[in-house]
């Protein structure tokens, strides 16, 4: 049972590593590498219910919050030019996240003095056509946000979704501030 536990703990799927996304193409090859909104979603809605559930709403918010900023950080590190000037930075983010569809971002406001950004995300992959329940749901992409910011200028970012579909609006507005 001692030589189990210690195996276990040098798993290679414990903690993240880009590699460990592997050759989806390769791996894929009649499937593809995209699949339904309705698959993601599914697993993000029940894996926010099994934390809520054992955590608190709140903390499950926040564990999305912290997987959305590590998804981030990697998604920038290893698809982004992250030494190009901001203008052509956001412009290579927006067609980086429109190819993978993952929504539409437009940058609506940046103060270049304090780094304080505004952002919005149509057609989101997180919550467009969700029902209206009045909340803001995209814990995971502020997160998202943040980590991408924060590789990109080496500043950290406190990133809160303001507008979101389910609370009937048809973007989701997002503010980063420089913490």
């Amino acid at each position: 049972m001692e030589e189990k536990n210690v195996f276990l703990k040098g798993k290679k799927h414990e903690y993240f590593m880009w590699e460990n996304i592997g050759d989806i193409k390769g791996g894929r090859g009649d499937l593809g590498e995209e699949m339904p909104v309705l698959v993601y979603r599914l697993m993000q809605y029940t894996m926010l219910d099994v934390l809520s559930k054992a955590h608190g709403l709140e903390q499950a918010n926040e564990y999305f919050r912290q997987a959305g900023f590590l998804a981030g950080t990697e998604f920038a590190k290893h698809t982004l030019d992250l030494k190009v000037e901001f203008n052509t930075f956001i412009a290579n983010l927006q067609k980086a996240l429109q190819d993978l569809k993952i929504g539409i971002l437009r940058m609506e406001a940046f103060d270049p003095d304090t780094g304080n950004i505004v952002l919005t995300v149509g057609q989101d992959l997180d919550c467009s056509g969700l029902p209206i329940t009045n909340e803001n749901v995209c814990n995971y992409d502020e997160g998202f946000i943040a980590g991408i910011l924060e590789a990109y200028t080496g500043k950290k970012y406190n990133v809160r979704e303001v507008d979101c579909w389910a609370s009937g609006d048809r973007v989701c507005r997002f503010n980063g501030t420089v913490m």
